[in-house]
């Protein structure tokens, strides 16, 4: 075995997860999500190795305050497909903002997830409320600040 590996296996066992909570009031879309998607993917773990789930647990509130910039949130579209013939659904960020704003968020940052068995299992991880208030005070989140 080379020097300075471990066995995946050993870093399974030894991976310690810890659970941060994101206020998304005020803040821009693709910056929190970027943040949110490298924290679930364990990129700020000094052990990261891309096979291996090492991420920590993101909890975000207050989706509802989420912003984008410039024009984007009169001009941007969710699309989605229901499965039929002609079953092309679309909604804009305005209106979709004030029905799912957890959908918005999700789905973001989700989006720069792997997309694979193991990009699944890092999104398991993100929780998203509307409001200031969340059902995790038990694991003791820690604040994590997007600058």
């Amino acid at each position: 075995m080379a020097a300075g590996f471990a066995p995946a296996s050993d870093l399974v066992k030894n991976i310690d997860r810890k659970w941060y909570v994101v206020d998304a009031s005020g803040q821009t879309l693709g910056r929190l999500a970027t943040k949110a998607a490298s924290v679930l993917s364990g990129k700020l773990n000094p052990q990261y190795v891309p096979y291996i789930d090492m991420g920590d647990h993101v909890i975000v509130i207050n989706a509802e305050k989420v912003r984008l910039t410039g024009l984007k949130s009169q001009k941007k579209v969710y699309r989605r497909y229901t499965g039929f013939p002609g079953g092309l659904r679309e909604e804009s960020f305005t209106r979709l903002l004030s029905r799912k704003p957890e959908k918005i968020l999700e789905e973001a940052i989700k989006g720069m997830l792997p997309k694979s068995k193991l990009g699944r299992a890092m999104g398991s991880k993100l929780k998203v409320y509307r409001g200031d208030k969340h059902p995790h005070q038990a694991q003791a989140p820690v604040v994590l600040e997007v600058a």
